[in-house]
């Protein structure tokens, strides 16, 4: 059904036409605001088909594709059976993750283009995390260190080099995660699968087992000197140290066929 838009016009001075929602869409957009204003929690049981029905006056039909709408969103979970139900859950944040990485593919976005936007973001979240640090922040970023040093301290031969990967790169996710801007750690976690996987091929595309080892031992020791920025609240020292060190990062993180290569070949 189409209807006229009240006080809109196209560029010749013709009222413009506007789509009215569909009944199912605005069902699930009143569950939806009751599901991220917390009236409805995570856990919570929708009413039964039958209650909803008649709340809504709509078909059943109707009701079930307004939690179609609702499910696409992982906002609720439809359990079927005699003991089934409507489920009010709490989307992971890796719903974003796989749908901004599909885009990422789609649009053909290099590593470079990737590693450029972290370049971005992370001396930001630094300025940020040394301006409003607390000891657990502190505490939580030497606790990965150590753990990460503890690894390449034991050996490179028989170590699991994928293990150190996804330790180093949980420092830089947490530098996110802690610079007290919800935005900044949200886009952090979306990146977080793709860089991660980069991360992993490129370790694990190296034959040098003790350059590996040296690189990683770098990496720490520039973890080791941005705490000490942070917890001194030395804000500029630690958004410029950090800036170097992951400009040196991308040096050998984008070697090769690393340098041209997009995030669709990562998954193929």
């Amino acid at each position: 059904m189409w209807e006229l838009a009240n006080n809109s016009f196209d560029e010749n001075g013709l009222p413009q036409r506007i789509q009215v929602p569909k009944t199912a869409e605005l069902i699930a957009q009143q569950l939806r605001g009751q599901i991220v204003r917390g009236v409805l929690k995570p856990g919570d049981m929708l009413p039964p088909e039958t209650v909803l029905g008649q709340r809504f006056d709509v078909s059943r039909p109707t009701l079930r594709e307004a939690f179609r709408i609702l499910e696409n969103e992982s906002l609720i979970v439809v359990r079927r059976g005699s003991r089934g139900g409507v489920q009010v859950v709490s989307p992971d944040v890796s719903v974003a993750a796989r749908y901004f990485g599909l885009l990422l593919q789609i649009q053909n976005t290099t590593l470079s283009d990737l590693y450029e936007a972290r370049m971005v973001l992370e001396p930001a979240a630094v300025r940020m995390l040394a301006a409003r640090r607390t000891d657990d922040d502190i505490k939580a970023l030497v606790a990965v260190i150590d753990e990460l040093a503890d690894r390449v301290d034991a050996g490179a031969e028989s170590a699991d080099l994928d293990t150190w990967s996804t330790t180093a790169f949980r420092f830089h996710d947490l530098i996110l995660e802690r610079a007290g801007n919800q935005t900044i750690g949200l886009l952090g976690h979306v990146l977080a699968d793709v860089v991660a996987t980069h991360m992993s091929r490129v370790v694990s595309r190296t034959t040098d087992i003790d350059e590996v080892a040296t690189q990683f031992k770098k990496s720490i020791r520039a973890y080791r000197k941005l705490v000490g920025l942070v917890e001194a609240g030395d804000a500029d020292a630690a958004e410029a140290h950090w800036r170097r060190h992951m400009n040196l990062v991308a040096k050998k993180m984008l070697w090769g066929r690393f340098a041209t290569e997009s995030v669709v070949d990562l998954f193929n």
